[in-house]
């Protein structure tokens, strides 16, 4: 399962045929397997070296991620709101356990 942020949503036609489709950001899976401790995958944004960019058909977004940031042991500035986690944060777990659905699909 691969992890992206959309970023926005557009269409176009071409030869008289519509493509709905989604600018996204990708994260990178953390390893081979879930976490030890959690049992859940870990992704990083991929801004944490090369920006890596798509421009995808929105036929292949199958459902949304709950991620959960890795937090340190210190704690968080209160200017820090929920908008700003995915520019802060760099380490993520996809929570498996948000939904049945989610746990069926990241297992």
């Amino acid at each position: 399962v691969d992890i992206a942020q959309v970023l926005t949503f557009f269409s176009f036609r071409l030869r008289g045929v519509y493509y709905p489709c989604a600018v996204v950001h990708w994260f990178n899976r953390v390893g081979d397997a879930p976490d030890n401790d959690t049992g859940m995958w870990m992704v990083k944004s991929s801004s944490t070296g090369d920006h890596v960019f798509a421009v995808i058909h929105v036929d292949t977004i199958f459902r949304s991620a709950h991620l959960i940031p890795v937090y340190g042991t210190d704690p968080l500035p209160s200017v820090i709101k929920p908008h700003h986690v995915l520019e802060i944060f760099t380490l993520f777990y996809v929570n498996k356990y948000a939904d049945h659905h989610a746990f069926e699909i990241a297992c």
